[in-house]
């Protein structure tokens, strides 16, 4: 996938991020960008790792990596690893690992571990 590609699944008020306000490593498949407030939307999309502002929202595929600031939503396939500050949600399948600060609600399948701060509610599906 090549940046203009990426472009266009990386919405900001409904339009597509300009190209200089992210940056696309082709090759490690890493999103990066500073803007708050983002969609992004790489459904189907397996293997990326998004570094990201606050108040973001993600739709994904598996096997992909979060670094983001707060109040972002989440929805992805399985075996991902999140990092984010405080006010996330997040809606995942099984084998995710999550650290987090306070007031997170997750709901996910099994297999997931977690370290967070307070407040924190879970929603999970047992393995057997």
């Amino acid at each position: 996938m090549n940046k203009q590609e990426v472009q266009q699944r990386v919405l900001k008020d409904g339009k597509p991020l300009p190209l200089n306000q992210f940056t696309w490593d082709e090759k490690t498949r890493t999103f990066a960008s500073d803007i708050h407030g983002l969609v992004l939307d790489f459904t189907g999309i397996n293997g990326v790792t998004f570094k990201t502002g606050s108040d973001c929202t993600f739709k994904t595929g598996s096997d992909c990596t979060f670094k983001t600031g707060s109040y972002c939503t989440f929805k992805t396939g399985w075996n991902c690893t999140f990092k984010t500050s405080y006010n996330c949600t997040f809606k995942t399948g099984p084998g995710c690992t999550f650290t987090t600060e306070s007031d997170c609600t997750f709901t996910t399948s099994w297999g997931c571990a977690s370290k967070t701060g307070s407040d924190c509610t879970f929603k999970t599906i047992s393995a057997g």
